[in-house]
């Protein structure tokens, strides 16, 4: 029983990380998610919402930070451009750099 609070405490500390590290890139970007979920996906790293609430696949938390950064940068510009046109391609490349192409795909799981 106490093998499986201490995971459960675990998953809920790298989850704690994981919204923070949302939070931090909003701050850089200037937005303001209304709510921040990790949960089972089962097509895609991540979702957002018209309402402002992102929502992320709970493998993420297992992604190295640089994959983490594309599907965080990508959901989080969403809340300032709602497709994937110029504007939007242009601000990833802005805060990504090289890794603004993967950044496209990367909410869409193979």
């Amino acid at each position: 029983m106490a093998v499986m609070t201490r995971k459960k405490e675990q998953i809920g500390e790298r989850i704690a990380l994981f919204k923070a590290e949302v939070n931090r890139w909003a701050g850089r970007i200037g937005v303001e998610p209304k709510e921040v979920h990790v949960r089972s996906m089962k097509r895609k790293w991540a979702s957002c919402s018209s309402a402002g609430r992102l929502t992320f696949d709970s493998a993420i938390l297992r992604k190295p930070t640089s994959f983490r950064d594309q599907v965080v940068v990508h959901e989080l510009l969403h809340l300032k451009v709602p497709n994937h046109g110029q504007l939007f391609r242009s601000l990833l490349r802005a805060h990504l750099g090289t890794n603004a192409t993967e950044a496209l795909q990367d909410t869409h799981r193979a």
